[in-house]
């Protein structure tokens, strides 16, 4: 070349870290895109566990109601029956 001031095997150097930067970022933006992806797939998975586990301690409440009020009246009974011997 002349006093242009690049030589050719400067110019291709220059040209491969170019190419280099490019398959870097294009990479980069593919993972980003998979870990996006990612992302909506795990708050979906989220709200579906947390709305099971809402379930299960709804259910889990209203079986425990229903002990408590058997047993009251249980005890109910077993307080009526004393009241009876005395």
């Amino acid at each position: 070349m002349s006093d242009s001031g690049i030589s050719f095997d400067e110019f291709q150097a220059l040209e491969q870290k170019v190419l280099r930067a490019v398959e870097i970022v294009k990479r980069e933006r593919e993972a980003r895109a998979a870990a996006e992806a990612e992302v909506v797939t795990l708050r979906a998975q989220l709200a579906a566990q947390s709305q099971q586990t809402e379930s299960q301690v709804t259910t889990l409440n209203a079986t425990l109601t229903q002990e408590r009020e058997a047993i009251r009246q249980r005890i109910e009974g077993m307080l009526s029956q004393m009241d009876e011997l005395l």
